[in-house]
């Protein structure tokens, strides 16, 4: 496939280096990117529609171009998964095109964590035997690394011929300490890597936009942590291990507050929650007898989305419409992927509702 073919490796400029930033023109063009967005009255329909007709929808919607130029090398599912992958790289890439100074620099250091994404897939696909077209159906080329080198490391033939590869890389130093057995340690590492980079990035921040910027990372910390330790205290896992696995940054829940919430019952950990912005979000699905956390974390992605479109009303000019854009951008592409594999693996209507966010 001929997307992206140049590494995209170059650091962007410094925060506070030369250059001013085009806020007010690349917000502009956000409005007219995000009104092609897919209406939630969408949604409700693709679910009635069958696997042909969704595939007819995308294909006269925003993705045509991206469905035209794969259909040469992929049909059906394959087809549907290719295309909603390119198009959400590309559309972040020209954030990043269309972007200067230190909007252009936070846009980069936030689309690494697709880097990530991708890496932490081709590991797993590896891991598990899978086939190279299988790992490169869910390859999103969408940060730093393009998608020709993302799919020749799905090629190779063993995870330390892709570490090797990655070792020009700032994420080498975590990848050359997995055995091929500590992956979940290494994937946690490279999250953490991520967060860190990013408050790294940002250091004390001064404007407004920095500011606005790490107001939203720390937002999506809350979630993530609180995701971890819905799922691990409901397993039972032991309160050291769950530790391990937990974001430092958060912007209501701190670390010291999640050490006081480790102890605590199940039961009382959930009410203890109440005191918290995303309670509301949350409240009617977080039960001591939970069985199933598939709502849970659709309704804390929500809970982000709804927290970065309240920001965007607020500051019109600033980085929150435009982180609000990739936000939503990322939530109807999942939302479609959530719909076509439901679909193909015929699950049942419920299910695939309560995984999508609207």
């Amino acid at each position: 496939m001929r997307l992206l073919q140049k590494f995209r490796g170059k650091s962007s400029p410094k925060q506070g280096g030369s250059g001013g930033s085009n806020y007010a023109y690349v917000t502009a063009r956000v409005r007219a990117m995000k009104s092609n967005l897919l209406p939630k009255e969408t949604y409700p329909r693709l679910m009635n529609m069958g696997i042909d007709e969704i595939t007819r929808f995308i294909e006269e919607s925003q993705y045509k171009q991206d469905v035209d130029e794969l259909a040469r090398v992929y049909d059906g599912v394959d087809l549907f998964e290719h295309a909603l992958n390119r198009n959400l790289a590309v559309t972040f890439t020209k954030l990043i095109s269309i972007s200067e100074g230190e909007l252009n620099f936070l846009i980069s250091e936030y689309l690494k964590k697709y880097d990530i994404w991708s890496i932490k897939t081709i590991l797993r696909g590896k891991y598990c035997g899978a086939s190279v077209e299988e790992i490169n159906d869910s390859i999103v080329s969408a940060g730093q690394l393009s998608y020709s080198f993302l799919s020749s490391l799905a090629e190779k033939e063993s995870y330390e011929s892709v570490i090797d590869a990655l070792s020009g890389t700032d994420y080498y130093p975590t990848l050359k300490g997995y055995d091929g057995t500590n992956l979940s340690a290494i994937e946690n590492q490279l999250d953490k890597m991520y967060y860190d980079g990013l408050f790294y990035a940002l250091g004390n921040p001064k404007s407004k936009d920095s500011k606005l910027f790490a107001k939203l990372i720390r937002t999506e910390i809350d979630s993530k942590n609180l995701s971890t330790l819905f799922r691990l205290k409901n397993a039972g896992v032991e309160e050291d291990e769950i530790a391990e696995l937990i974001l430092d940054g958060g912007l209501h829940i701190s670390k010291k507050e999640i050490e006081r919430l480790l102890p605590l019952p199940f039961s009382d950990f959930v009410q203890s929650l109440e005191k918290y912005p995303c309670w509301e979000d949350i409240s009617d699905i977080a039960k001591p007898e939970m069985e199933s956390l598939v709502e849970l974390e659709t309704q804390l992605t929500k809970y982000n989305i709804k927290s970065a479109t309240s920001f965007s009303h607020m500051y019109p000019l600033s980085i929150v419409p435009i982180m609000d854009y990739i936000l939503n951008k990322k939530n109807e592409v999942n939302n479609l992927r959530i719909i076509m594999r439901g679909k193909a693996a015929d699950l049942d209507e419920e299910i695939i509702r309560n995984q999508l966010v609207i």
